[in-house]
């Protein structure tokens, strides 16, 4: 598939094709992200910010799962 690259305002803007916004569902207003492969950039909608906090509050969760149990009562 091919993008292309856009002045927008001020910014520069990829503009997708209904193809790939259809594959990674998405619609206006959502992120996407660029990740760097060996072969280039990946676009995406995984955030690795976020999977590394979600991995750090399964690791508390795990750590004070006794805690979070009584708490919940």
């Amino acid at each position: 598939m091919r993008a292309t690259v856009t002045q927008i305002g001020n910014s520069t803007g990829l503009i997708l094709p209904k193809e790939a916004v259809a594959r990674l569902k998405v619609k206006k207003g959502d992120s996407v992200f660029l990740t760097e492969t060996p072969d280039g950039y990946a676009v995406t909608t995984y955030d690795p910010e976020f999977e590394a906090q979600m991995e750090s509050a399964r690791q508390g969760m795990g750590r004070y799962r006794n805690a979070l149990k009584e708490l919940a009562k």
